[in-house]
């Protein structure tokens, strides 16, 4: 949850690093640093807060051509400048990145360095002194210290070191955090993400897991836990600079709110194919229909958008699914079908909680399918299979074009399978004619924003509270809307299936509290009404979004009728904008709430 990048080999190190960190922010925005070296001097800046905060610190004479660069979300020691990264070895020789968490750093300091002096509270440091200590106590090279380092220590990382009495090099190694190494023209770079360094190249190479990589201004070496020397290709990633840009928009939230109709076309296009067929992997296909049993394995919003998408899977498949938290099933896993196949849904594919279940799964041989925005990510190199999102980047913390986008991808596999197995709901399911009219419906709704932003000013603008209501697919998305409004506004906000109100939820309405009902299923629908009025009677202030052919006067948005497969992914679009209003009006960051990072890495 926190962004690593470094250079080597270039004289504009600083810019390069502060670009970089300015597009990883999302990862971590409780501090930030850097460290330069230009050959005779060393420069080591660090700021608590956000990377302008950083930047304001940073004089002309700050300037080299090697340097690495950091911004943390914290998880070892509060926000501070002394926690900070980079963090320095006791003398000072060397200097340390890190994403990810150190198991057993306690045991590493009173085992090894119990005597020297340490500046700040993280695991980080630790592990950087633990370098110098077995380079000076063993004599052994930088590279060989690392290794030392690395063979004791447990957990979770990516890390990048620079030895200043060596400065000729980056160290490089990681092990269930992302970290990738960027090739340029007469340079090198290391980042969290591909989009830290986009300016800079579009070719990049992967590191697994325990492989170690020494990176130079001209080259890299790379050699595996055996020592063995390893030879990798780089990749040509297909993500344009631009569209990571925030444009006209004052924050990402908003426009990728927007993208959605867009993604919702481009999926369509990407799986769709003219003459009625799809283009999925027909090895997928048939391990799906060897399957007795589906499990959506998923955090956050992606597990949301698998509850969101089961009984329109269920219905096109003719499969049971089943949807899981994963830091609850990679501990207590369930007794499985015979034949299970797991579904990982996630935005940054770097789930940390998600790979964890990824592993136990690969361990037990059962078939995996990653569906993800990013190709190469840990999780889609780790699955079976794997399709993707094709949402484009998605910077603001709290996602919607993925939720989107998991979901329309879901229907469309669902589709290709239930048409290739006979399955009569997927044959009587024109998904391509359907989407199509949901993202134009999609639309029609973001041309409400003046008047969700006026509703939403006068029923959230002070309250503690908020509930969401529904029913089927709306009980899911009233689950979505509420995380959202949580997330970004601080509004305590629950969702909860309409009926269950009355069995101990009720009592917390009082006068003025605000019910969001949604209210898009004809067989449902009039319960949930039935439920508002219940809340009303106690005080509630109700705002109601429903469809247009189960409309009532009154109702404050009506959105077109959609395909019940459908209704999700439309009736979702004004709760991500009453979460957005919400934040706006109560003078927040939108793209960036507290506590909160993008791409969660650590368990």
């Amino acid at each position: 949850m926190c962004g690593i990048v470094g250079v080597i080999g270039n004289s504009r190190a600083k810019d390069i690093l502060l670009n970089g960190l300015d597009k990883l922010e999302y990862r971590g925005y409780d501090s930030a640093g850097i460290f330069l070296e230009n050959g005779q001097e060393t420069f080591l800046v660090k700021s608590q807060g956000r990377i302008q905060q950083l930047k304001d610190k940073l004089s002309d004479d700050v300037k080299g051509s090697i340097g690495i660069g950091h911004t943390r979300w914290a998880t070892h020691g509060v926000p501070s400048e002394a926690n900070a990264h980079p963090h320095t070895s006791q003398s000072g020789r060397f200097v340390l990145v890190h994403n990810g968490v150190i198991e057993n750093f306690d045991e590493l300091k009173h085992t090894y360095v119990q005597a020297d002096q340490f500046k700040g509270e993280t695991d980080t440091e630790i592990v950087v002194h633990l370098v110098e200590h077995f380079a000076q106590t063993e004599n052994l090279s930088a590279l060989k210290a690392f290794k030392k380092t690395l063979s004791v220590v447990k957990g979770s990382y990516a890390f990048g070191l620079i030895d200043t009495e060596n400065p000729d090099a980056i160290y490089v190694a990681k092990n269930k955090s992302p970290l990738l190494i960027g090739l340029g023209d007469g340079f090198n770079v290391i980042c969290s993400d591909a989009m830290a360094m986009l300016k800079e190249t579009n070719r990049f190479v992967e590191i697994n897991d325990g492989e170690i990589v020494v990176v130079h201004a001209d080259g890299i070496s790379i050699e595996d836990k055996a020592g063995n020397a390893v030879e990798r290709q780089p990749f040509v990633t297909e993500l344009d600079a631009s569209d990571a840009e925030k444009g006209a928009y004052p924050f990402y939230m908003m426009k990728e709110i927007d993208e959605q109709p867009a993604v919702l076309r481009r999926l369509t296009q990407e799986y769709a194919n003219l003459d009625g067929s799809f283009s999925f992997d027909a090895e997928l296909l048939a391990e799906l229909q060897a399957s007795d049993r589906i499990y959506i394995v998923a955090c956050g919003t992606s597990y949301n958008a698998g509850w969101a998408s089961k009984n329109a899977l269920e219905a096109m498949m003719n499969i049971p699914v089943e949807v899981h938290l994963s830091s609850e099933l990679g501990y207590h896993m369930p007794l499985l079908s015979s034949k299970p196949f797991f579904i990982f849904l996630t935005q940054s594919g770097e789930t940390a909680d998600s790979r964890q279940v990824l592993v136990k799964v690969n361990e037990l041989g059962y078939p995996s399918l990653t569906i993800t925005n990013v190709a190469g990510s840990t999780l889609s190199r780790e699955a079976k299979y794997t399709v993707l999102l094709h949402a484009g980047p998605e910077i603001a913390v709290a996602s919607t074009k993925a939720y989107t986008a998991q979901i329309t991808v879901l229907n469309l596999l669902a589709k290709a399978y239930g048409n290739q197995n006979g399955v009569k709901a997927a044959k009587e399911f024109d998904v391509v004619h359907e989407l199509g009219l949901t993202a134009t419906a999609m639309e029609a709704v973001i041309t409400e924003k003046e008047t969700i932003e006026s509703s939403v000013k006068s029923i959230l603008a002070s309250t503690r509270n908020a509930f969401y209501i529904g029913r089927g697919e709306d009980y899911y998305v009233a689950m979505e809307a509420a995380l959202k409004l949580k997330e970004i506004s601080y509004i305590q906000a629950e969702g909860f299936a309409a009926g269950e109100l009355k069995h101990g939820t009720i009592a917390l309405i009082e006068k003025g509290t605000p019910v969001f009902g949604l209210i898009n299923d004809e067989v449902t629908g009039p319960h949930t009404r039935g439920n508002l009025k219940e809340v009303e009677s106690r005080g509630a202030e109700t705002f109601v979004i429903s469809s247009e052919s189960l409309a009532k006067v009154g109702d404050q948005l009506i959105l077109a009728d959609v395909h019940p497969y459908c209704r999700a992914l439309l009736a979702v679009v004004p709760t991500q904008l009453i979460a957005y209003y919400a934040s706006l009006h109560r003078g927040y960051d939108v793209d960036k709430p507290r506590n909160l990072a993008k791409a969660v890495t650590v368990e």
